[in-house]
C-alpha cells in the first residue's frame, strides 16, 4: 500500500557536471507505487540533511509505517557496544520519536527500486537540469517539485491495496524542531563544566545549575549551529570557549562524508592567508620588554667605549 514502505538513499554524483561542484541527491522512493516522494539536493549525506529532508517530506505526506534504507551510519550503530544512545542514531532517534520504523537492508540489491532510481536520476535529471540552465543547489531545489510531478504522472503505478497509509503528523513546529536534532546528554563536573565537540561548555551559576554537578544534562544541536543546554526541559544559560575547531588530524572519516570534510578543510584554508605557525616564545605568552635589567652587554653603543676608542687611534696616528 501507498506510503507502507519508503525507500531511502543518497546518491553523489556531478548532477551540475562541470557547471557546478559535485554533491549528493537524498531520494525517498515509496514501495509500492515507485512515486518520487521526496528529493533533496545537498552537500552530503548527514544526520542534519536527513532531517531537513525528512521534515519537509512529513509536511508534504505525513508519516509513512516504514523507511527503508543502507547500513549507512546515519540509519544504523555499526558496533552494538557503542556508548550511548541506547544504540540508535540521531535518525533513529527521530524516528522512533515519531514513531516510524527503520529497516535497513542488507545488501544493495535488497533496496533495488531506489538504487535503480538512482541510475535513472543519473541519467533523465542531470539532462533536464542542463536543459535548464541550472547549475547549484538551490536552484536545483526549486526546480526539483516540478520534476516530480511531472516525473510520477508519467510513471507511477497503482499499488497493489487502494489504502494509504500516511498518517497526519500532529506536533507543533516547536516540538518537531526539538526531535529533528541532534540531542545528547553530557556530565557536569564539578566546575559546572562539559565538553562538547571539541568545545568547552560552562554553565553560568544560577539556583538552578548550582546543583548539576555530577548530573547530566541534555544537548539540543540544531543545524543552523544553535546549541540548546536543558535540564528537565528548562533551557540554561552558559558561555562557550575554544570555538576555533578544525578537522582532527588523521581522523577517521567515512567514505560519505569525505566531500563534507574536504569542502569544510578548503573553507577554513581559504580563510587563512598565510599559516597561523606559532614559536614556543608565543604558545608560552612570552611577550619582549625592552631591555633587560642589569649589566649593560652592548658595548659598542657606549659613549665611554666610543671616546677610548677614539684616543687609542689618536695615539697610534701621533706614534706613526
Amino acid at each position: 500500500a501507498y506510503g507502507e514502505l519508503v525507500q531511502i538513499d543518497g546518491s553523489e554524483h556531478r548532477w551540475f557536471e562541470d557547471r557546478g561542484p559535485p554533491c549528493s541527491l537524498l531520494v525517498f522512493v515509496d514501495d509500492a507505487t515507485g512515486r518520487l516522494m521526496q528529493l533533496r539536493f545537498v552537500r552530503s549525506e548527514s544526520a542534519f540533511t536527513y532531517f531537513e529532508a525528512l521534515a519537509l517530506y512529513l509536511e508534504h505526506h505525513g508519516a509513512p509505517v516504514a523507511f527503508y534504507s543502507d547500513k549507512h551510519s546515519v540509519f544504523r550503530v555499526a558496533k552494538k557496544d557503542a556508548r550511548g544512545g541506547q544504540g540508535m542514531t540521531q535518525f533513529g532517534r527521530a524516528l522512533s520519536e515519531l514513531n516510524i520504523e527503520i529497516l535497513c537492508a542488507n545488501s544493495s540489491q535488497a533496496k533495488g527500486r531506489v538504487e535503480r532510481m538512482n541510475r535513472t536520476l543519473q541519467d533523465r535529471l542531470v539532462k533536464e537540469l542542463r536543459l535548464a540552465g541550472i547549475d547549484d543547489m538551490e536552484a536545483g531545489n526549486r526546480f526539483l517539485p516540478g520534476f516530480i510531478e511531472h516525473y510520477n504522472a508519467r510513471f507511477a503505478i497503482v499499488p497493489a491495496r487502494p489504502d494509504d497509509l500516511h498518517r497526519p503528523l500532529n506536533l507543533a513546529p516547536d516540538r518537531l524542531r526539538d526531535v529533528l536534532c541532534k540531542r545528547e546528554q553530557r556530565y557536569v563536573g564539578s566546575q559546572l563544566t562539559f565538553s562538547f565537540e571539541r568545545q568547552r561548555i560552562m554553565l553560568e551559576e544560577t539556583e538552578v545549575t548550582r546543583g548539576l554537578a555530577g548530573r547530566y544534562v541534555e544537548t539540543y544541536a540544531y543545524a543552523d549551529g544553535r546549541l540548546d543546554v536543558r535540564w528537565k526541559g528548562h533551557s540554561l544559560p552558559y558561555q562557550m570557549f575554544d570555538k576555533d575547531q578544525r578537522v582532527t588530524h588523521a581522523a577517521i572519516t567515512e567514505n560519505k562524508r569525505l566531500g563534507d570534510v574536504l569542502a569544510y578543510i578548503k573553507e577554513r584554508q581559504e580563510q587563512q592567508t598565510q599559516p597561523a605557525v606559532k614559536t614556543n616564545s608565543e604558545k608560552n605568552g612570552y611577550k619582549p620588554r625592552g631591555r633587560k635589567p642589569g649589566k649593560r652587554t652592548d658595548f659598542m653603543n657606549d659613549p665611554v667605549v666610543i671616546a677610548r676608542r677614539e684616543q687609542a687611534l689618536s695615539r697610534l696616528d701621533a706614534a706613526e
